[in-house]
């Protein structure tokens, strides 16, 4: 059990294009970690836009963010920037040097492993980009959730509430998540057998792939690969 009259500092990383549920899902329950003092850094103080429309106000700057014991990244259409984008990646450096986790959700990895986090790590991604891991010496593992030393990243989205409960148990015990995962009444019953490629119908994942991700997938690889 983390001690909860010290603070366990949470920081996430904030950027334009960011999944909205990659960082709300798992903030909304690693907030509950005894002493959890929660930080959004961005590489400025203004609103950063999500996927989904709404705008978040980061609570600090890259420069001025205090040391993570946790470090998050989410993922969204936004990690292509975050990939290419120096000072950035020089902030998941420095924090993740010094973190007691290093974490993510989607595509966040993919961010990681452009900081240089995940060379001969198991990890993984959301499932469209779980072919580009390789790229940054990391091996992909089909779990949900994927921990790997101080390393744990998460599948795509919703896989960021698994991967939150998964920490609390580890910091705080079982016993703890679990009346978490109570309170947040997270009990997954979808109306459709579709959330994994290994499920979804040929035809869904295959208008998916051709409407949104086979071209995010290759602008994604073509930018890794110029890195």
């Amino acid at each position: 059990m983390t001690d909860s009259s010290k603070p366990f500092h949470i920081v996430f990383l904030l950027f334009d294009g960011i999944t909205q549920l990659d960082f709300t899902g798992p903030a909304q329950v690693l907030c509950r970690i005894p002493g959890a003092v929660v930080h959004t850094a961005a590489k400025a103080k203004k609103p950063i836009q999500t996927d989904s429309g709404f705008a978040i106000l980061p609570s600090t700057t890259l420069a001025d963010c205090p040391q993570a014991d946790l470090l998050c990244v989410p993922g969204g259409f936004g990690t292509r920037d975050v990939i290419e984008d120096e000072e950035t990646l020089q902030f998941l450096r420095d924090q993740g040097a010094k973190a007691r986790y290093v974490t993510s959700v989607c595509t966040g990895s993919l961010a990681l492993g452009a900081a240089g986090l995940l060379e001969g790590k198991r990890a993984t991604s959301h499932w469209a980009y779980t072919g580009l891991l390789e790229k940054f010496g990391a091996t992909h593992d089909k779990a949900r959730v994927v921990q790997d030393g101080n390393l744990i990243t998460a599948g795509g989205v919703t896989s960021g509430i698994d991967f939150a409960l998964t920490v609390v148990a580890e910091i705080a015990g079982r016993e703890w998540a679990e009346s978490i995962q109570l309170s947040l009444e997270y009990d997954p019953h979808p109306p459709f057998n579709s959330g994994h490629p290994d499920v979804a119908a040929p035809e869904t994942l295959s208008a998916l792939q051709d409407r949104v991700y086979g071209k995010a997938a290759r602008d994604l690889a073509d930018i890794i690969d110029r890195l």
